[in-house]
């Protein structure tokens, strides 16, 4: 006999990434999906690749109306491509997939990162300074310089602390939930203005290069002040900073992942030999396995589309629909020895689309796979090969990483001390 469902709300307070994993151990002896509810809906819980095809194809699950109003306010923008689905979501994707995934766009952004990198490291040298609020700092000063809108150094910090604020607070109440409002207020406000000014001609300095000397194309700034929706009509400029700050925000974030890396370097010193060899592939694999191992993303979610049937059974229009994201990441069934962080398992072969899903699983071109993803993986393994080659101090620190706070990161943020050229 099913178990009566139970709203879960409050267990997902308590513990966080662990709460889909914990539901399924409990509720899913009977071999069907998982049920439960959720902020007093209806909710089904998906786990495994063939769940995430199943989540991932519109004919089933919707994104329009499944993110709640909190989560736009702080974390995507109202308006933002997230909330999409059909014809608007694939012309609105088809942007950013331009932006964001062409072999050139991806270099030139690692390459301004590694130029920033070397240089706010180097300033630091023989002195501590906090990972997580460094890699911040420079990768806001470095994708700002590859959108189009070069900044000094303090407006960077600025950038920064408002795109881990907005990270930081979109899946919580309370007063980190209202710094992260206040937060993306102010950015899109700046960012609305620079649309303006694109679309009265006033020239920017920041242009996407072709490498090799090729001609000048447009920078991402005059791309999405420019860009046509599905109806044939610009971006509103709040519209257009939304899409903007969704591309400078995740570079942002990108420090939580480099935080991670740092921490696994922390547990095992023996990680950076093969790092700190310039050994592409293996650093490459690092970065797939930091994408896996560590919890950033516990679970996204849509809503059925109509009546459906999964796993045999009734799926009523309008339910929330989970897809366990950390839990996929943690199953021994999909990976060996899954609580192992090992790189090799993903050396010499990609993984998987919908096996390891930090970003989204099926089709980046037509579905909802966040087409940052190329960028993330790049200047992760950028990053891990640098992170190896510099020193890691203060050992009294606390770095666990606690699951029930949503996002995590080690408590204490991991301290460094560059003590001679990072690059």
């Amino acid at each position: 006999m099913p178990l009566p469902m139970i709203d879960g709300t409050a267990s997902l307070w308590t513990h966080g990434y662990a709460w889909l994993p914990d539901l399924r151990r409990r509720r899913s002896s009977d071999g069907g999906a998982v049920r439960t509810r959720v902020f007093g809906r209806r909710a089904i819980v998906l786990h495994g690749p063939a769940d995430v095809a199943f989540f991932y194809d519109e004919r089933h699950v919707l994104r329009h109306d499944a993110l709640p109003g909190p989560v736009l306010d702080a974390l995507f923008g109202r308006g933002a491509v997230h909330t999409l689905d059909g014809d608007a979501h694939r012309v609105r994707k088809a942007m950013f997939v331009s932006l964001l995934t062409s072999h050139e766009g991806v270099a030139a952004l690692v390459d301004r990162i590694g130029t920033h990198w070397h240089e706010a490291f180097t300033r630091a040298r023989g002195r501590e300074v906090v990972l997580f609020d460094q890699v911040a700092t420079v990768l806001a000063e470095a994708v700002c310089d590859w959108v189009g809108l070069p900044v000094t150094q303090d407006a960077a910090r600025e950038i920064a602390e408002d795109c881990v604020a907005m990270v930081d607070g979109f899946a919580t109440p309370g007063p980190r939930h209202w710094k992260a409002r206040r937060a993306r207020a102010r950015q899109e406000q700046g960012l609305a203005h620079a649309v303006t000014d694109v679309r009265a001609g006033h020239a920017h300095p920041g242009v996407l290069t072709v490498p090799g000397g090729g001609v000048p194309s447009r920078s991402v700034l005059e791309t999405v002040a420019h860009h046509l929706d599905a109806d044939g009509v610009p971006l509103d400029p709040h519209t257009a900073a939304v899409e903007l700050l969704n591309i400078i925000r995740p570079t942002v974030a990108i420090a939580w992942f480099a935080a991670f890396a740092a921490h696994a370097l922390r547990r095992d010193p023996e990680l950076r030999a093969g790092l700190r060899t310039g050994d592409w592939a293996y650093a490459r694999a690092f970065a797939h396995e930091v994408r896996r191992f560590y919890p950033f993303v516990p679970f996204v979610g849509g809503v059925a589309a109509h009546d459906l049937e999964h796993r045999g059974r009734a799926v009523p229009a309008g339910t929330l629909v989970l897809l366990d994201v950390y839990g996929q990441h943690h199953d021994p069934d999909l990976f060996d020895r899954p609580h192992r962080f090992d790189p090799t398992r993903f050396l010499g072969r990609e993984p998987d689309g919908d096996l390891l899903i930090p970003q989204g699983g099926g089709d980046v071109r037509t579905g909802h796979r966040c087409p940052g993803e190329d960028i993330v993986v790049g200047v992760l393994t950028a990053l891990a090969t640098a992170l190896a080659r510099l020193e890691h101090t203060s050992p009294r620190q606390d770095v666990t990483i606690p699951l029930n706070r949503i996002p995590t990161r080690p408590r204490s943020g991991i301290v460094l001390r560059p003590s001679w050229p990072t690059r």
